[in-house]
Order: C-alpha cells, then sequence, then structure tokens
C-alpha cells in the first residue's frame, strides 16, 4: 500500500509529468488562460491517462512484449518494437471516447477547448506516461495508480498557472515579458517549487 502512496505522490508532485519532465507543454501554454477551460482539460487528460496507462500495460504484457507470446506458443516473439504504435492507438481511440462524451454533455467546455481536445491524442505527456510505464516495470495496478496520479499532477499544474495567469492580468509585468515570456518563467518557478517535494518521505 505504501509502494502505491508512493508512486501517486512522486507522481503528482516529484515526479510531474509536467513540471519535472516538461511534456505537453503546448496545451499547457495554450488552454492555460483561463480556469474554467483549464480544468475541463485537465480532468480529461486524468480521464485519458488513467484509462490508457494500464490497457497499455496489459497491451504490452500479453502481446508485445518478449516472451509476451508463449500462450500462443510463440515463445520467442518479440513485439516490442511495435509498442509506440500500440500505445497511440489507444490514446487515440481514448480522446475520441472522451471528445464525444463531451460535445454530448458539455458544448461550451467542448468549444472552450477547441482544437487541444483532439491534440490530446498527440500530447507527449499521454504517451510519455505510458512509456515510463514500461521502462519502470510497474505491475498492472502500479500502472493504473500511475496513470492517475501523473494526469492529477498535470491538471494540478495547469489550474494552477491559470490562476496565476489571471493575476497576472494585473501586474505591471514588463513589457519585454509580457506574454509567454513570463508565462515560461512562472512554469520554471513553479517546476522548482514542486521539486521541493523531493525530501518527503513515507
Amino acid at each position: 500500500m505504501n509502494d502505491l502512496i508512493n508512486i501517486f505522490l512522486n507522481s503528482v508532485f516529484v515526479g510531474n509529468i509536467l513540471l519535472a519532465y516538461f511534456l505537453g507543454m503546448c496545451s499547457f501554454v495554450a488552454v492555460s488562460k483561463n480556469i474554467d477551460t483549464a480544468i475541463g482539460l485537465g480532468f480529461a487528460v486524468v480521464f485519458v491517462l488513467t484509462v490508457t496507462t494500464p490497457v497499455n500495460w496489459l497491451i504490452y504484457q500479453f502481446l508485445l512484449a518478449p516472451g509476451a507470446l508463449a500462450w500462443a506458443g510463440l515463445p520467442d516473439m518479440d513485439l516490442s518494437y511495435l509498442k509506440l504504435i500500440m500505445f497511440i492507438v489507444v490514446i487515440a481511440t481514448m480522446v475520441q471516447v472522451i471528445e464525444m462524451l463531451i460535445d454530448q454533455f458539455s458544448r461550451a467546455l467542448y468549444a472552450s477547448l477547441g482544437v487541444f481536445l483532439p491534440l490530446i491524442a498527440v500530447n507527449c505527456a499521454i504517451l510519455g506516461t505510458s512509456l515510463f510505464m514500461v521502462e519502470r516495470n510497474h505491475t498492472f495496478i502500479e500502472s493504473a495508480v500511475f496513470g492517475f496520479g501523473s494526469g492529477v499532477g498535470w491538471m494540478l499544474a495547469i489550474v494552477s498557472l491559470a490562476a496565476i495567469r489571471m493575476k497576472l492580468r494585473y501586474a505591471n509585468t514588463p513589457r519585454g515579458l509580457e506574454g509567454y515570456g513570463i508565462t515560461m518563467i512562472v512554469t520554471g518557478l513553479m517546476a522548482m517549487a514542486f521539486m521541493l517535494f523531493s525530501g518527503i518521505t513515507l
């Protein structure tokens, strides 16, 4: 149980998929201008990561990993080179499902997210989480917790930045740093703040 808590807290704070590895920066910067939109996209990313990471674990362990096809009489088969393609197919499918759900139940959120909702399918944070899951040899349960924690961490980061950017509208920002300049500086400061959690042990 402690291992699962450690994985969750690490993926949210210390190993935040966005602030520690800077994956998924395009939609992070573009959609963080409004808190409501940031929350909506954050929930979408949480859902996609929570579903795709364990599904990709099953696909890798039972179809792609070296020796995974022993159950089919092919113990020497190694299809691990296909993991990128298979992971992307799963991610694209889940993004399509959530896009249809948001379009059905919240047209305003669907319109505000615009092109960045389908772009979750090519968000490197989503694919990166599945690749980290393979690299770190997580179990199925650990993969599910890691995916959920990574999504929560990404959502926490984008909502925090959206709140800061709303405050910055009333700040006296130097002319040369207006817009994306001050946004990237704030992102760097947030990343350093999140790294302070690395000293916490359970």
